[in-house]
C-alpha cells in the first residue's frame, strides 16, 4: 500500500506584519533563514505561528498577546497612524503554497462601530484555499469573504455552494468548516498545518523542565519546551533510531554516552563521560550540553512532522557542537522539511555546504526585510487571491 507524502511547502508569502512590508520566501526540503539581528528573521518564524494560530482558531488571541493589530501591522510608509480613520485601509496578509493545497488569509481593522469600545480588534476579511501552487481563479476551491464559506464551483457568478453563513469576524474558516466530507480539502489543509513543529523554547535554565524527572509515558515527539526529554529518548531507543540516536551522541561528545534510568515511574537521564565514576542525571549537565540533547532526541523523533522548524537552535552550544548539528539537521532533512532560523556564523557556513541547502540572507532596507537578489520572476511565483 502507497503511503501519502504529506506536501513540502513551496513559498510562505507575508505581507504587511512587522517588517514584512510585501516577502515572499521559496523554501526547500531544507532551508536555511539568516542575516544581522533585526532583519526579521524572528518576524518570519512569527507569521508560521500566526497560519498555525488560525488553523486552531485562536488567530485573534495570538495577535492580541502580541499587542494587536496596532503593535504587529507594517509602519513604514505605507502605513496607517493606529489612531486614525484612514486605519481601515490596513492590510494583513499571510499565505503559503504547496504542489497541492495553498492557503492564504487577510485581517484588517472592523468597520466603524459606534456601540464597540473594541475598534482595534483584527477582523477576518477573507480566507483562500486553492488547488496547486501558483494562484489562479479556476484553481479556487474555497473562500471566505467576511461571515460567507463557499465551495468554488468553477462555473460562474452564483453557482458556488455556502459552507458557513454566519462565520464570527474572529473565527477563521477552519473552526466552521470541519466535516471531511463536506469539506475534505479544508480539513486536509488544516490537519497539515497543525502538524507543523516548532522548536524556540528548550530552555536550559537550572528550572529548566528537561532538567527535573517526570512520570514517563511513551512519546513520539520531544515536547516544545522538552519537558519530556527522558521519556522521548527512551522512545527512541524503543522504536526509533536508537543506534542513529547514540551515534550522534558519540560524533558530538567522544568517549560520551546517554542512558535512561527507566527503574521508577520517574525516568532520568543518564550521561555517562570517561573520567568519571557514575553517571550524571540531567540536573548536573551544562547548559549547552542539555541543549544539545534536546535538539537531538527532537530531531529523532520516531514520528517526524511534515515540517520541522528550528528557531536559532545554535543558542548555547560550544562553537564545537555546531557541526556536528549541521550534519544531524541536513539527515533528518532527508526525511522530512527542515526550516532553520540560525545566526551563528558557524552553523550557517556548516548547513549551507550540506548539499540541497537552500540559503535565504535578510536585508532591512528602508525598515522593511527583503530578500537580496531576488529576481522578478521568482516574486512573481506567489500571487495574492482577492
Amino acid at each position: 500500500m502507497l503511503i501519502e507524502q504529506p506536501p513540502v511547502l513551496n513559498h510562505l508569502a507575508v505581507h504587511g506584519y512587522r517588517s514584512l512590508q510585501q516577502l515572499m520566501l521559496p523554501l526547500a526540503p531544507l532551508t536555511l533563514v539568516c542575516g544581522a539581528n533585526g532583519c526579521g528573521k524572528s518576524n518570519l518564524y512569527r507569521s508560521l505561528g500566526l497560519i498555525v494560530a488560525a488553523a486552531r482558531g485562536d488567530l485573534v488571541a495570538a495577535l492580541a498577546s502580541e499587542g494587536g493589530l496596532p503593535a504587529v501591522i507594517w509602519a513604514g510608509s505605507q502605513g496607517r497612524d493606529p489612531g486614525s480613520r484612514r486605519q481601515s485601509s490596513a492590510r494583513l496578509r499571510l499565505g503559503f503554497a504547496t504542489a497541492t493545497l495553498s492557503y492564504a488569509i487577510e485581517l484588517g481593522y472592523q468597520v466603524d462601530d459606534q456601540t464597540s469600545t473594541f475598534v482595534l480588534d483584527p477582523v477576518i476579511k477573507r480566507e483562500w484555499i486553492w488547488a496547486g501552487g501558483p494562484f489562479h481563479p479556476r484553481s479556487l476551491l474555497v473562500q471566505r469573504n467576511g461571515a460567507v464559506v463557499e465551495r468554488c464551483m468553477g462555473v460562474g457568478e452564483g453557482s458556488n455552494q455556502p459552507l458557513a453563513l454566519e462565520l464570527s469576524p474572529h473565527e477563521s474558516l477552519f473552526t466552521a468548516v470541519s466535516d471531511p466530507l463536506d469539506a475534505p480539502e479544508v480539513f486536509r489543509l488544516r490537519q497539515l498545518i497543525l502538524s507543523w513543529r516548532f522548536y524556540d523554547s528548550l530552555r536550559t535554565d537550572r528550572e529548566a523542565p528537561a532538567r527535573l524527572p517526570r512520570l514517563a509515558t511513551r512519546t513520539m515527539a520531544l515536547a516544545p519546551d522538552g519537558s519530556d526529554l527522558a521519556a522521548a529518548v527512551q522512545t527512541i531507543f524503543e522504536i526509533g533510531d536508537g543506534e542513529g540516536l547514540r551515534r550522534a551522541i558519540a560524533d558530538a561528545f567522544d568517549g560520551c554516552r546517554l542512558a535512561v534510568d527507566t527503574s521508577q515511574p520517574r525516568f532520568r537521564l543518564q550521561w555517562h563521560q570517561p573520567g568519571l565514576e557514575r553517571a550524571l542525571d540531567a540536573a548536573e549537565l551544562s547548559d549547552g550540553t542539555l541543549r544539545y540533547l534536546l535538539l537531538v532526541a527532537a530531531l529523532f523523533s520516531p514520528r517526524l512532522p511534515p515540517l520541522l522548524v528550528l528557531n536559532e537552535p545554535e543558542n548555547s552550544l560550544h562553537p564545537d557542537l555546531l557541526a556536528p548539528l549541521a550534519r544531524l539537521i541536513a539527515a533528518v532533512a532527508r526525511r522530512t522539511q527542515v526550516w532553520v532560523i540560525a545566526h551563528a556564523e558557524g552553523l550557517i557556513t556548516a548547513l549551507a555546504s550540506e548539499p540541497g541547502c537552500s540559503v535565504l540572507r535578510l536585508q532591512r532596507d528602508l525598515g522593511a526585510t527583503v530578500l537580496p537578489g531576488q529576481t522578478v520572476l521568482e516574486r512573481a511565483a506567489w500571487r495574492w487571491p482577492g
